[in-house]
């Protein structure tokens, strides 16, 4: 219906891999409220989520002041406001590979910093400590990869080449090559190696590169209240509410003039003094009136957002730089971007939701920003790049097949957001997550045994 987009299947379907996400939930100790238990609906989750067979491991974590407001104006608008699922601990828990880890306290510094607690979920608290132990694993810290090596045929990948802090290259052999990358860095590294085709914007043709996107998350409302207490530096990394109302297909697009949507959400986090400092509309940037401004609204102010979709087109694409190197000679990575028109449309709509829940919770004023053509990289918007060695069932539209297996190295799988068609409306650490306990199960169920392409090309 939008033509402008370049759609693709990912060649999975979620029943496929439920229980891949499930595996990884319970690895992180997820909070949160299950919405759909084996297709019962279940009161206070998301309405809108895929059936899954059993709860989050963790219940959702305490709702914050900011959060109760918004899901009470939710609920008077009809919408279905649920606890925003976190890898935050809301209770001490266990995790299936015996890693301890502890409740969160909410102290705030979460989202860019480590978790001295072992209260929020990354390697280092969930498998590392499991791995280090095990006598078949070695991990080489401050070394950075430099090529894939392939045998003469092009059809295998025999080692890797890589450098360590002292600038020492050695060459590890290997019978699998796992690139595990940030979804770029995958990109990338494929480039530089030689593996697949590259992506050609102007013919439509080679797949590496292609299909990159990004997120639509410009869009939200930052609302002034008078005499609250929100405590901002109270948080977490994903504590709030969300609602998926208008998220993917939860609502119906057939009157509307684009495809995809957002999850809408206010929480608190990022809320350090230091670095959040909201004032209203026609504050000057410096001086008493600022001074005063921020210290009155520190307390006062609150954001609801918007996490939209980001559908690929042909002309937004990762390649090699042709001018700019980095210190071993390679040529950098060169990202051509800008938000396609359907999703700043969708990101119009999500902002008129927004600012019907803002007037519903009755601030003292309200001030919107918008999502617009002309990509622009200073501001932060999001680190959820997806795309450009993508998954699929069709080798002349995705990189890797079905299991993240290269279509052209047999022995290569990709695995990480590089591997979306298309980015959601949602966080993609979950996804990536899933497929790589899904490309795992394929390597040691099917590939060890036999060795070779597990889905003809």
């Amino acid at each position: 219906r939008i033509k402008e987009l370049q759609l693709e299947d990912w060649g999975v379907t979620y029943d496929e891999i439920e229980h891949c996400f499930d595996r990884f939930e319970y690895l992180c100790g997820t909070s949160g409220q299950a919405g759909n238990l084996k297709g019962k609906i279940v009161e206070g989750g998301n309405p809108f989520e895929g059936p899954r067979a059993r709860d989050y491991p963790n219940p959702p974590l305490k709702m914050p002041y900011s959060a109760m407001l918004f899901s009470e104006a939710a609920k008077g608008l009809g919408l279905h406001p649920f606890p925003s699922p976190a890898a935050n601990l809301s209770r001490p828990y266990v995790n299936p590979l015996g890693v301890a880890m502890g409740e969160c306290t909410y102290c705030g510094f979460c989202e860019r910093f480590g978790c001295a607690n072992y209260s929020k979920a990354m390697p280092q608290t969930t498998i590392l400590p499991v791995l280090m132990r095990k006598p078949n694993f070695e991990a080489r810290t401050e070394c950075e990869v430099l090529k894939i090596n392939l045998r003469p045929d092009g059809k295998t990948a025999k080692s890797v080449t890589y450098v360590d802090a002292a600038g020492r290259e050695f060459e590890q052999p290997g019978d699998i090559v796992l690139l595990c990358g940030y979804g770029m860095m995958n990109v990338r590294m494929m480039l530089l190696s030689g593996i697949g085709t590259p992506y050609d914007p102007v013919r439509g043709t080679g797949t590496v590169g292609r299909n990159y996107c990004y997120q639509t998350q410009g869009t939200g409302a930052r609302l002034f209240f008078e005499n609250k207490h929100f405590n901002p530096f109270i948080g977490a990394g994903a504590l709030g509410a969300t609602i998926d109302d208008f998220n993917g297909d939860a609502f119906d697009h057939s009157k509307l003039d684009f495809v995809g949507g957002a999850g809408i959400s206010c929480g608190s986090s990022n809320g350090r003094p230091i670095g959040n400092r909201p004032t209203p509309p026609g504050t000057p940037r410096w001086g008493a009136a600022w001074k005063k401004a921020t210290a009155e609204t520190y307390q006062n102010a609150i954001g609801v957002g918007a996490q939209g979709t980001s559908y690929p087109v042909r002309g937004n694409y990762l390649d090699l730089d042709p001018t700019y190197k980095d210190r071993f000679g390679r040529p950098l990575l060169r990202v051509t971007f800008d938000f396609p028109d359907n999703d700043l449309r969708m990101s119009h709509y999500l902002g008129e939701q927004i600012a019907k829940i803002g007037k519903a919770m009755n601030p003292k004023q309200m001030a919107m920003n918008q999502s617009a053509k002309g990509w622009n990289s200073v501001p932060y918007q999001t680190t959820h790049n997806t795309g450009g060695a993508c998954m699929g069932a069709n080798p002349k539209t995705s990189a890797v097949n079905r299991y993240l297996q290269s279509w052209d190295v047999s022995n290569l799988f990709v695995i990480g957001a590089s591997a979306f068609q298309q980015n959601a409306g949602k966080n993609p650490t979950g996804t990536v997550g899933a497929l790589a306990y899904w490309a795992a199960e394929a390597i040691r169920d099917r590939y060890l045994k036999t060795p070779g392409a597990l889905v003809p090309a």
